[in-house]
C-alpha cells in the first residue's frame, strides 16, 4: 500500500519540489487517459484499468503508484487501486470536476513557457510572444484549437463552480438589475437570477463569447426573458446601466486594462450603484500555493498579474470607487464590495 511518509527533511523536500513537473505530468496523463472515469467503486487492478483505458498495465501501475504518493488514488494492501477525494475530482462526471482545469494547467505550451520564467522575471514581460511569434490568445485560436477548447471547458467548469458560491454569498435584496461585466457565458448571472426572481440581468462580453451563453440565458431558456445580452469589450466601453455590477476575474491581464475597465464602470454607473469585484488574491488567502502559481503563469503567458488586497483596493480607489467590505467567497476568491460615489 502506498502511503504518504512523514514530512521529509529540507534536502529531500527540495528534491521533491524540483521534480514537481513529474507530478503535474502524472496528473495530466491520468486525466488524458480518463483513469478516474474508468475506476468504479470496487478495488481494481492496474491490469483491469489498463484494459479499460487502452494502456499497458505495468506503466499504468507505475503512474498510479506515483499519484498515490500525493493522495490521488490509493493503493490497497493487495496491490489494487481505489478512489480518494482527489482522484474523484478527475472524473468528468464529478459535480466539482477538475479534469479540464488539470489539463489546461498542463497544456503543451506550458512546458515550453515555464523554463523561461527567469527571463520573464528579468524583463517583467511575457515570454509567449517570443516563443510563438504571436500573442497568447491569437496563438490559441489560430494554432492550437484543441488547447483553446480545453481552455474554454476549464473556464466554464471553474465559472459554474464559483457561481454557486457567489450566488450564496451576495445579498441582492432591493436591487432590480444586475450586470455581469466580462461575465463569459453568464453562469454567475444565471445563478443570481435564479436566486432573485425579481431581478433583471445584463451579460456583457466579447461577441464570440456571448454568442454561446449559458442555456438558461439563451433564447428559449427559463431566464431569457429577464436577460439582455450585450456583445462588447469592457476595456473600450460599458453601455450598461444597472443597480449592481459584477466584475469577476478580469482585472488580471495588465494594469492598463484594469484601469480602463474600472474607469468605464464608474462612467457608466449611476451614483450610488454597487460594484462587486471578485478576484483571486496572492496574499491573505488560504490558497496561496494555488494563487501564486496562477500569478506566475499569467506573467508567462500574457504579462498579467494576480492582485494583492492592497493593489486591488488601490486600483479601485484610483478609479473613484468607494471600497467597503471585503468578503471571502471560497478559499480562493474574495469579493470587494464597492459603490460609485453620490
Amino acid at each position: 500500500m502506498t502511503t504518504v511518509s512523514p514530512t521529509p527533511q529540507p534536502a529531500m523536500r527540495l528534491r521533491e519540489l524540483v521534480f514537481g513537473a513529474a507530478c503535474a505530468a502524472a496528473v495530466r496523463a491520468a486525466a488524458q487517459l480518463r483513469v478516474a472515469d474508468a475506476l468504479g467503486e470496487r478495488p481494481t487492478t492496474a491490469e483491469e484499468l489498463a484494459a479499460a483505458v487502452k494502456a499497458e498495465p505495468r506503466p499504468l501501475d507505475r503512474l498510479l503508484r506515483t499519484l498515490s504518493c500525493y493522495g490521488i488514488f490509493e493503493e490497497t494492501d493487495d496491490g489494487k487501486y481505489v478512489h480518494t477525494e482527489m482522484s474523484r475530482l478527475l472524473r468528468e462526471d464529478s459535480p466539482n470536476s477538475l479534469r479540464y482545469i488539470s489539463l489546461w494547467c498542463t497544456e503543451p505550451w506550458t512546458w515550453a513557457a515555464w523554463p523561461k520564467l527567469d527571463d520573464a522575471v528579468r524583463t517583467g514581460r511575457n515570454v509567449f510572444d517570443d516563443l510563438y511569434g504571436k500573442g497568447f490568445f491569437q496563438y490559441l485560436h489560430e494554432d492550437a484549437s484543441d488547447s483553446a477548447e480545453v481552455f474554454n471547458r476549464a473556464m466554464t467548469t471553474s465559472s459554474k463552480q464559483s457561481a454557486q458560491d457567489i450566488a450564496q454569498l451576495l445579498d441582492l435584496t432591493g436591487a432590480s438589475s444586475v450586470a455581469d461585466i466580462g461575465g463569459g457565458q453568464g453562469h454567475v448571472l444565471a445563478g443570481l437570477l435564479e436566486k432573485h426572481p425579481g431581478l433583471e440581468g445584463t451579460l456583457l462580453d466579447l461577441p464570440t463569447v456571448v454568442a454561446h451563453p449559458d442555456p438558461r440565458l439563451a433564447d428559449g431558456g427559463p431566464l431569457a426573458s429577464r436577460v439582455r445580452i450585450v456583445p462588447g469589450d469592457c476595456r473600450e466601453d460599458i453601455p450598461v446601466r444597472a443597480d449592481v455590477y459584477i466584475i469577476k476575474n478580469i482585472l488580471e491581464w495588465d494594469d492598463e486594462s484594469t484601469r480602463r475597465t474600472l474607469h468605464n464602470v464608474v462612467k457608466a454607473a449611476r451614483p450610488g450603484a454597487r460594484v462587486v469585484i471578485i478576484e483571486n488574491l496572492v496574499d491573505d488567502s488560504p490558497s496561496m500555493k494555488f494563487t501564486t502559481a496562477m500569478d506566475l503563469l499569467l506573467l508567462l503567458n500574457v504579462g498579467g498579474a494576480k492582485h494583492t488586497k492592497a493593489s486591488l483596493v488601490s486600483r479601485m480607489a484610483e478609479a473613484g470607487l468607494k471600497v467597503g467590505e471585503i468578503l471571502a467567497v471560497n478559499p480562493y476568491l474574495h469579493a470587494f464590495e464597492c459603490t460609485v460615489p453620490e
